[in-house]
């Protein structure tokens, strides 16, 4: 039986060997590559990218990835393509092929058929004296010397060159796009990473309930507002403006002060000067001020107006943190 050492040793010499080849891929890259990129940057038409076994899996991964980052993109499994699937890529397309040796038989029988259609033809691939190499019109070689499969055989490192090939492309693409964040957001609206980008203090704050209390206050209405609002603070204000903020702690920070807390009001055990955030901002900045201030609530101001609170709970909830 294998000890825990030598498995760590497997997986280190695994993650060492593709990376080694990975950085031996970019040497290959040449203007085969950039007239590619230009050419899917100025199309009309969408990406199709094909292949089979693991490097169909390849392929849909890079179309998901160039989907994501504005690049409209379209996976066609190379079997089914020589079975009715062709009729997939229109006239503006242009269309990826993706295969180690370039020589497979479902990618000898459909490279006739792309060229048919007239349609480009970009081939990944990591034999530059294949089929597929030969009859491309630009080509991404992604050659390795060997697998990280200690017999050579199972796709490993030859994959994982396909894949940053693609990376490589979609992020080329990117670039001259000029995708910024907004564009990011826009094709993520649903995860976490474009709720960052989108999401505002003002779309959190229409959960909330708006604690307030006046200055003169007093501290058994403190405590039911803060309890009936259940966000574990309220805002002191005064003309709609904040001029102090309670929470919890000072409520038990009172306790252990005053034996007679009958006569205070708000505005004796108030913090003042709290931190706020305004309305329009982003929730990411409110995660931000809150982390920095090691704190767990933000008041929200509207054009120097008292807008309600948001809490880090929200923050959780909606997938920011």
């Amino acid at each position: 039986m294998n000890s825990k050492k030598a498995i760590l040793s497997y997986a280190k010499n695994t993650i060492i060997d593709e990376s080694v080849a990975i950085s031996k891929i970019a040497d290959l890259l040449d203007h085969s590559f950039a007239d590619a990129v230009e050419l899917i940057f100025n199309s009309r038409g969408r990406v199709i990218i094909t292949g089979i076994g693991k490097s169909a899996i390849i392929a849909n991964k890079i179309v998901a990835t160039l989907n994501s980052t504005g690049t409209p993109s379209v996976f066609m499994h190379a079997a089914d393509a020589i079975h009715g699937d062709l009729g997939l890529v229109l006239k503006d397309d242009v269309v990826i092929c993706i295969s180690k040796s370039g020589n497979t038989p479902e990618i000898k029988v459909l490279i006739p058929l792309l060229k048919k259609t007239k349609n480009p033809l970009i081939a990944i691939t990591g034999n530059m004296n294949s089929m597929l190499a030969e009859q491309a019109n630009f080509v991404f070689n992604s050659y390795v010397e060997k697998e990280a499969c200690p017999n050579n055989l199972a796709p490993t490192t030859s994959t994982t060159a396909q894949l940053v090939m693609g990376d490589a492309l979609a992020v080329s693409l990117l670039k001259i796009r000029g995708f910024s964040s907004n564009d990011f957001a826009k094709y993520h609206p649903g995860g976490a990473l474009g709720k960052k980008l989108y999401l505002s203090v003002k779309d959190l704050l229409i959960l909330n309930e708006k604690p307030t209390v006046s200055l003169k206050s007093g501290i058994n209405e403190v405590i039911i507002e803060i309890s009936e609002k259940r966000l574990g603070v309220t805002a002191v204000t005064e003309n709609s403006r904040i001029v102090g903020i309670i929470t919890d702690g000072d409520l038990r920070r009172m306790l252990t002060k005053s034996e007679d807390f009958s006569k205070l009001s708000a505005e004796d055990i108030m913090s003042k000067s709290p931190k706020t955030i305004n309305i329009n901002a982003m929730a990411i900045e409110a995660m931000e001020l809150m982390e920095s201030n090691k704190i767990s609530q933000l008041l929200v101001e509207d054009n120097e107006q008292y807008a309600g609170v948001i809490h880090l709970h929200d923050l959780i909830k909606e997938g920011i943190i």
